[in-house]
């Protein structure tokens, strides 16, 4: 009798620990991990609403999951070393935002989950293979950027009809824009225009580009996506005022005080990353859950800057518009 009390108090003893570190993994807060391109001010909004999203699935940030925060300051060189920061921590997944900062993370990592709050073109980039079925541990939501920046090609012209020589803002550090130039310079011909490229690879070359646009042919800006330049949207708007020149860029871009925005609704695509984290941290896979793409775009029409630069949207333009900023 002895013995058997024994041999029952010791295998009590011995599976306790496994039960409470199997309780202490079940009650283990979730780590997530947000790789920014840009600074804490300048996403602000963005974070916002992903915690909007976060909230609607239950999640209350510090109690019921904790997000690690890295942030590379428009300097695309310090995303690897970012991304291993907060594998670092102990994140259990990872939300990027933009083509560089993915990659980064996926090139760093091919086990820890994914989650693009917004990616362009992650097809053509390489990051995933397929949208139905990523095949590897990323997942999110993306949008074909080429098409859409050919698209507010078109729209600039029939804003503008008399613009004969616009310029592509790009950036050539960041992958994405290697199939947007091609698309619009495609386009440009359809519509009989000479596309010009002012390559930028950070705010203070701003300046120097808009001076360069004063001694050429160049008479309107198209402004291309990326994680640099979205942050400065209010910048290249008062230099393209400055020189006169009428510019298109994302729906973000007219509210900064551009003459046109087109694009996708950026909150709502970080609002929805929520749904994909919830999805992942319940047990799903990545290669599970379909790369989704924005239905909806945005036109946005500034009367003020048109105002500012003498011209008048054709009515048809102005039906057509989501948002008129008077």
């Amino acid at each position: 009798m002895q013995r058997r009390k024994f041999i029952t108090l010791l295998g009590g003893t011995a599976t306790w620990p496994l039960v409470t570190r199997a309780q202490q993994l079940a009650a283990r807060v979730p780590r997530v991990g947000f790789l920014g391109a840009a600074t804490a001010a300048d996403s602000s909004r963005a974070i916002e609403m992903l915690r909007t999203g976060l909230r609607e699935f239950g999640y209350v940030e510090d109690r019921s999951i904790a997000i690690e925060f890295r942030w590379a300051e428009e300097r695309y060189d310090r995303l690897p070393q970012l991304v291993r920061e907060l594998i670092a921590t102990g994140v259990d997944l990872l939300i990027t935002h933009g083509t560089p900062g993915t990659r980064a993370a996926k090139q760093t990592t091919s086990t820890i989950p994914i989650v693009m709050a917004i990616s362009g073109d992650a097809v053509a980039t390489g990051i995933v293979s397929n949208l139905a079925r990523p095949e590897s541990n990323v997942t999110g939501s993306t949008y074909f950027l080429p098409e859409l920046n050919s698209k507010r090609l078109q729209v600039l012209k029939e804003a503008c009809p008399s613009i004969s020589h616009p310029t592509a803002l790009s950036n050539p550090d960041n992958p994405v824009s290697m199939p947007i130039i091609p698309a619009m310079q495609s386009a440009a011909r359809t519509l009989s225009l000479t596309l010009e490229v002012s390559r930028i690879q950070g705010l203070r070359e701003f300046d120097r580009a808009f001076q360069a646009m004063a001694g050429s042919p160049v008479d309107s800006v198209v402004v291309s996506e990326d994680g640099e330049f979205a942050p400065n949207f209010r910048t290249i708007a008062a230099l393209a005022l400055k020189h006169r020149l009428p510019s298109i860029g994302a729906k973000e871009y007219a509210e900064a005080g551009g003459l046109i925005g087109y694009g996708a609704n950026i909150l709502a695509l970080y609002r929805r990353a929520a749904y994909f984290v919830d999805r992942i941290l319940k047990g799903a896979k990545p290669a599970d859950l379909p790369v989704e793409q924005p239905t909806r775009f945005d036109l946005v029409v500034n009367l003020r800057t048109a105002k500012t630069l003498d011209l008048e949207f054709p009515p048809t333009l102005l039906a057509r518009a989501d948002d008129q900023i008077e």
